[in-house]
């Protein structure tokens, strides 16, 4: 009698199946925790890349934004990460520094407010910090306003956090000689300092403070996701700090090719068109249809301030050291 032959095959086509798998490359793409929640750009991005890539696009989700380099530098050529999602301007002269970038080889025309140049650091959003509280309910004016007011807020650490950083700069580059001082005035307004943006912002919304460190494009979100027009961005007089997000490409990837294709995907429509309604910032290459309805109706600063990278690594340190001063009297 012949012996059956089907636990063979099946046998055999389950390890042919095995191998496919495991040959579906895999790319891996650190970022922060706002980025690959569910609510966040993650998942779509995510699917919609892996729609065209024939690969595993791996979101890994760390923290916030300046806790990524941190993470990095930790690491160093040791990291298993191909991308790194999430660094801003505040940021990337130290990024730079630790050599494990490379340049990302992306040409094309970007809507930013500055022009931009750097070979290894790509944006892929940007916006403006601000306070943001409730319409019907006193805002303040000005950052020394605000010092002077017993309005109370909820900011996030400029060690984890990139609206934190955000924040010292803005105080730097408004106040570059009073700095010091503002910091001790503000401190009595200071409910708590957290770890992250989605902490400080949750916060706000329970009502532990009149207003949260966060974003002029911030109120888009009530506005057209929950039809709630009753959160705004507080105007300042000095102006407001600009942030631009950027990716950058690890060096010593080894999965080269298709972290290229990621690096030059972000400027695409499939990645771009996401970012107003996820992210809720200003995409860095206007999607076809345009910005969302609603958007027309944000704050728009009377000035825009931001420090080159290199500006603001060499003021970090005095800026932090001027913060936490301030926050341990």
């Amino acid at each position: 009698m012949q012996k059956p032959i089907y636990l063979p095959v099946v046998a055999g086509l389950a390890l042919c199946a095995t191998g496919a798998m495991a040959e579906t490359p895999v790319l891996q793409v650190l970022t922060y925790d706002s980025f690959v929640s569910e609510w966040g750009p993650g998942p779509a991005i995510e699917a919609a890349f892996e729609a065209e890539c024939a690969c595993d696009l791996e979101f890994v989700g760390s923290s916030d934004g300046a806790a990524l380099l941190a993470r990095l530098q930790l690491e160093g050529p040791r990291t298993e990460f191909d991308v790194v999602l999430g660094l801003d301007t505040n940021l990337t002269a130290a990024a730079r520094e630790t050599g494990l970038f490379a340049p990302h080889g992306v040409t094309t025309d970007l809507d930013l407010p500055i022009e931009w140049t750097d070979p290894d650091f790509l944006p892929f959003d940007w916006g403006y910090f601000a306070f943001v509280g409730n319409a019907d309910d006193t805002a303040a004016t000005s950052i020394r306003d605000l010092a002077d007011s017993d309005l109370k807020i909820v900011i996030q650490d400029p060690r984890s956090s990139t609206p934190g950083l955000g924040l010292l700069m803005w105080v730097k580059d408004a106040y570059p000689d009073e700095a010091a001082d503002l910091w001790a005035a503000l401190s009595d307004n200071i409910v708590t300092v957290t770890p992250g943006w989605s902490e400080a912002y949750g916060m706000f919304l329970d009502g532990e403070a009149d207003a949260v460190l966060s974003y002029t494009t911030s109120p888009a979100y009530h506005l057209i996701a929950e039809e709630d027009a009753s959160k705004v961005a507080w105007s300042f007089d000095e102006g407001h700090y600009m942030q631009v997000e950027v990716a950058g490409k690890v060096a010593r990837t080894d999965q080269s090719d298709l972290a290229d294709q990621f690096m030059a995907f972000i400027v695409s429509e499939g990645f771009q068109s996401v970012i107003p309604t996820t992210n809720w910032m200003y995409p860095a290459v206007t999607p076809e249809a345009g910005l969302p309805e609603g958007f027309e109706t944000l704050m728009t600063p009377t000035a825009s301030l931001l420090k080159s990278p290199e500006d603001a690594a060499a003021i970090r340190d005095e800026a932090l050291e001027e913060w936490r001063n301030a926050l341990s009297q």
